[in-house]
């Protein structure tokens, strides 16, 4: 059933507004972020959608739909809720007010508007614990759907800074840009270039004709997850500063070489061993992204398919972020003639593999897979073909 429909529904009236906002793939680029490298993210055919209609008891009232939940909160002082998905709607709204409230006189109308209250609907078909930024697809589309309503005039890029900011004050996870950057900035068959220091970003062209993306679900997320990537932020950070012992001009990762860091660290310690498998790992996959996008503007859907492989390599071996289903699923299709390219995508430690596959193979190659898999770690595999569509935006 459409947004409008459950809306009309659930609250007995028409919504005014109803927005679409996908979640997210990111083709090379794995770990990069929070080093001020690049990534390569594109908005996908999985999304959530909102629609939104006005009170005037200054309450907001959200239903989910998929949940079957409804939750009813006073829109003065918002704070964080026990209920994890209501945080990442009541987070951006908190996020909005607060910039209200520091350009009162401007935006005087649109604050006392927004403090009347308004009802929101929320369904999606993203898949839960796949890696695929449901959250960030949620806070993208609530920002946009109140943006458009209140005539807020924020720009795509604000709204990513903020949506981030909320996750990082109400969801509590400290979460890089690229998530909302992308849910917000997509465009069909296009693939975005984002320079995560600059936060400059540009276009190119995914021409996968004969081929289709599909995502390997594992359906395991290993305990060690959070606390690994917590220890990873640090050995890089902590590389750094070694780094800078002798290249003072050094700010992050995203400023050193491969010859700076066999220099710098090659000679480590066995106690700074992971320190020099870290960075070596994120500098390689900051050059790899810039030269995969060169293979994209050539159309060389070969050699971007062989840099997926090595950055899957540095992850399991320098990284250290792989586990054993994951590397499973790549290394059973490495020498697949009908796959161009694959490695483990997200944080590590369970979630998907991203395969790019040829169309012909694909219900082929998902059976055996989901037999091998099922044998080896008596857990069913998910598959899920996937495509690249345009990021938030509003429905007819």
């Amino acid at each position: 059933m459409d947004i409008r429909t459950q809306f009309l529904n659930h609250f007995n009236y028409a919504p005014l507004l109803a927005v679409q906002s996908p979640g997210r793939i990111n083709l090379i680029g794995e770990h990069t972020d929070y080093n001020n490298g690049f990534v390569l993210p594109a908005a996908i055919d999985k999304y959530i959608q909102v629609a939104i209609g006005k009170r005037t008891d200054g309450n907001l009232q959200m239903a989910a739909i998929d949940l079957g939940e409804t939750i009813l909160l006073p829109i003065e002082n918002i704070k964080p809720h026990p209920t994890q998905w209501v945080n990442y709607i009541i987070g951006v709204v908190f996020q909005v007010i607060q910039k209200l409230n520091q350009k009162k006189n401007n935006n005087h109308a649109s604050l006392s508007a927004m403090m009347q209250g308004f009802d929101i609907c929320i369904q999606g078909n993203i898949p839960s614990g796949a890696g695929l930024s449901s959250s960030a697809a949620v806070e993208c589309a609530v920002l946009f759907i109140l943006n458009e309503l209140y005539q807020l005039e924020y720009t795509k890029m604000e709204m990513a800074l903020m949506a981030q900011k909320a996750e990082h004050e109400f969801a509590g996870v400290q979460c890089g840009l690229m998530d909302m950057f992308a849910s917000l900035h997509g465009q069909k068959n296009k693939v975005i270039l984002l320079d995560c220091a600059s936060l400059d970003y540009a276009y190119y062209p995914l021409v996968l004709n004969e081929y289709s993306i599909v995502l390997l679900d594992t359906q395991i997320k290993h305990a060690l997850a959070s606390s690994e990537y917590n220890t990873r932020r640090l050995e890089c950070e902590q590389g750094v500063e070694l780094i800078q012992k002798t290249y003072s001009q050094v700010k992050s990762l995203r400023d050193v070489n491969k010859e700076q860091v066999e220099t710098c660290l090659g000679q480590a310690t066995p106690t700074n061993k992971n320190i020099f498998h870290r960075c070596k790992y994120v500098v390689e996959e900051v050059e790899r992204v810039q030269a995969a996008v060169k293979d994209l503007a050539v159309g060389d859907m070969l050699a971007f398919g062989k840099k997926m492989f090595e950055t899957h390599q540095g992850l399991t071996n320098l990284y250290e972020v792989s586990c054993p289903e994951l590397d499973f699923l790549v290394d059973a299709v490495q020498y697949n003639e009908n796959v161009l390219g694959a490695r483990m995508m997200g944080g590590g430690f369970g979630g998907c593999t991203i395969n790019i596959i040829k169309k012909s193979a694909v219900d082929d190659i998902s059976k055996e897979l989901t037999a091998k898999y099922l044998n080896k770690y008596n857990k069913s595999l998910v598959v899920y073909t996937t495509s690249i569509q345009d990021g938030t935006h509003l429905l007819p």
